[in-house]
């Protein structure tokens, strides 16, 4: 990492200067934040905040600050004499800010849709106490990032408390009137576009929102391994206000430090997704010292629980450039029940012959486990899979919303790490930026992908919503006759959804594949990219996304159930430079093949716009490689048609 801290330039308002308000703005001008204390009507301190962006109200004005329950450590040590208030945050009073030096960080994750990650912001605390000899303080860390705000509370060390028991999160987001949100009420469910004021229950993260005037936003989380999951319900009282909701109790041992809530703001619902780099700042670096065994990369699960099927699956892999295989469940039994022995794999399975046959081959051996055995053998089974030669794990129905099973969760990922486990985590859990830490954590399901067969229209606002928050094991499906969209937009949809671990041919095995020329695809597909843009789109009717590894890029376009007319300016490439675009469209009858996708190549440069006709449900999917003069001959250029 590369880092520069700065003294703090900018003139603060007056009533910053005096010390009881905190005020930062982003390095780049675009989002500000303010926070302060006030009594409210019934003359109690509150802590209040607002964010703008670009001089447009994000969040308006707010409340701020956590609900404690910590009367029975104080009765426990003999503090029985304080006033037991009807909130724990009117305790406090403000006693001053302190703005801290500019941060202007470049550094290089070990994989990401991004080689190369900026973190530049401005911060500052807002110091808080108790004036009642309780010896309570509150910290609010705020920072301005170029792409958003994010703050957190600090309870630094108490001199007496065993712990304090945080019962609620009093955060609220007070938004302008008419603001609309896509949003979820489980990780893997599909989307209700409503005003915010119809959220009627606790809904996911991230959600995004679009504000009347044209800002987009998002509210989310960051470095979430020790709390609860958090989400957001539509005040009763309140108009156009979201409340937190907090799934259990949290106690915590003082000094401690809260996750980060984010809020992300953009002109376009894309720039939220080409922003989410702000995730991984507010997560600690790599603590994993060798990161050499880490290898992202695509991955086919062996449907046949056999050694036959397993090195079937293997040969299929190694050649079409598939670098894992995937054991799901069932290589043990019972895999759904505590009595379950993950150290014992069935007799249909030598997986002493499969590992070393995938090592012969060069693809290596991922094997699913369910979260009964990771709770009974843990401790005894890591060790064992690594002595077997397995490379890694995807956990099944871990538990994750409460306290207890979040720290759990993620102390699974660091005891992988121990023993050079890479990790997939399936079904509910939703990332929050924990992957730079561990990046063992390839990936994560969180999302309703296409083992549930959703239609397109949803599949088109995935980007926009869930794949702010990082990685998405979508599993992409191909052969299966129960998909509802076209495989063009299968293929595009393995580019736009980004997974460090891409899952593809989900519900397929090798005899399924007949030749069909566009495996091609697949094939040269990376998981891992130098840069990633987002060309256009629009939550529910269209993206178009353009991603680059080295010197080749990748574009996926995808349109929803009514289809539509893209188009991709290519100005994204380098100028000067011929490239040979490979093209993935959806044919029709004219393409004999049972897949219908058509496969061709022209001669395409920076200047030129490609056109899509894309059919309802439908995609496409482009690989463009830079080629010499003499390279390119026999290719035909591109002229503007409609694709």
């Amino acid at each position: 990492m590369i880092c520069a801290a700065v003294a703090l330039l900018g003139v603060m308002s007056a009533w910053a200067q005096e010390g009881k308000v905190l005020e930062v703005v982003s390095p780049d001008g675009t989002h500000r934040a303010v926070f302060r204390q006030q009594e409210n009507v019934a003359g109690a301190n509150e802590v209040r905040y607002s964010v703008s962006f670009k001089g447009k109200e994000v969040v308006k004005d707010s409340r701020a600050g956590l609900e404690m329950d910590n009367r029975v450590w104080e009765m426990a040590l003999g503090v029985r004499d304080l006033v037991q208030t009807p909130s724990w945050m009117s305790r406090l009073e403000a006693d001053s800010v302190k703005h801290h030096p500019l941060v202007d960080c470049v550094w290089h994750p070990l994989y990401g849709e991004r080689s190369t990650v900026s973190e530049r912001y401005r911060s500052a605390t807002l110091y808080l106490s108790a004036k009642d000899g309780s010896d309570y303080r509150l910290n609010i860390e705020v920072r301005a990032y170029d792409e958003g705000v994010a703050f957190r509370y600090f309870l630094p060390e108490h001199p007496k408390a065993i712990f304090h028991k945080v019962t609620a999160d009093l955060t609220e987001y007070t938004l302008p009137e008419g603001t609309l949100a896509w949003s979820e009420q489980w990780a893997q469910a599909f989307f209700e576009h409503t005003l915010i004021k119809e959220i009627k229950r606790p809904v996911e993260r991230a959600l995004t929102l679009e504000l009347p005037g044209g800002v987009w936003a998002a509210l989310t989380d960051a470095d979430v391994d020790d709390w609860c999951l958090t989400r957001f319900v539509a005040s009763e009282t309140d108009d156009n206000t979201l409340q937190s909701v907090m799934y259990s109790p949290v106690d915590v041992v003082t000094y401690y430090a809260t996750p980060w809530k984010v809020i992300m703001a953009a002109d376009t619902p894309g720039g939220l997704l080409e922003h989410n780099d702000i995730i991984q700042n507010l997560n600690p670096p790599c603590e994993i010292a060798d990161t050499s065994w880490i290898k992202p990369g695509k991955i086919m699960r062996s449907t046949v629980i056999s050694t036959e099927g397993g090195m079937a699956t293997i040969d299929f892999c190694a050649a079409h450039n598939i670098p894992y295989m995937l054991y799901d469940w069932k290589w043990y039994m019972p895999c759904t029940s505590h009595d379950g022995d993950a150290t014992k794999v069935v007799g249909e399975v030598d997986m002493a012959k499969v590992v070393a046959y995938g090592k012969e081959k060069g693809v290596g051996v991922w094997l699913y486990v369910n979260q009964h055995a990771l709770m009974k053998q843990m401790d005894e089974l890591f060790p064992l899979l690594q002595k077997w030669g397995v490379v890694g794990v995807k956990s099944g129905f871990v538990q994750y919303a409460s306290h207890r099973w979040a720290t759990w969760v993620h102390d699974m990922v660091r005891k992988a790490a121990k023993h050079n486990l890479l990790m997939n985590i399936h079904d509910e859990f939703r990332p929050s930026g924990f992957s730079r830490t561990y990046p063992n954590l390839l990936t994560q399901e969180g999302i309703c992908g296409n083992e549930e067969w959703p239609d397109a229209t949803h599949n088109v606002t995935l980007p926009f919503t869930r794949m702010i928050n990082g990685a998405a094991d979508y599993t992409i499906c191909y052969y299966d006759k129960r998909l509802k969209n076209t495989h063009a937009h299968q293929l595009a949809a393995s580019l736009v959804f980004y997974s460090p671990l891409q899952t593809i041919l989900w519900y397929d095995t090798p005899d399924r594949y007949q030749g069909e020329p566009e495996m091609e695809w697949f094939e040269q597909l990376q998981t891992v990219f130098d840069d990633s843009q987002v060309l256009s789109g629009y939550p529910g009717r269209h993206i178009v996304m353009a991603r680059r590894k080295g010197a080749e890029w990748f574009v996926g376009a995808m349109t929803n159930n009514d289809g539509s007319t893209e188009t991709v300016d290519l100005s994204f490439l380098q100028p000067g430079q011929t490239y040979l675009a490979c093209l993935y469209t959806d044919g029709g009858e004219e393409v004999k093949s049972r897949t219908g996708v058509k496969c061709s190549r022209l001669l395409v440069d920076s200047r030129q716009t490609l056109k899509f006709a894309l059919k309802p449900r439908g995609g496409a999917a482009v690989r463009l490689v830079p080629v010499s003069k003499e390279e390119g001959r026999g290719y035909r250029k591109y002229r503007g048609q409609t694709l």
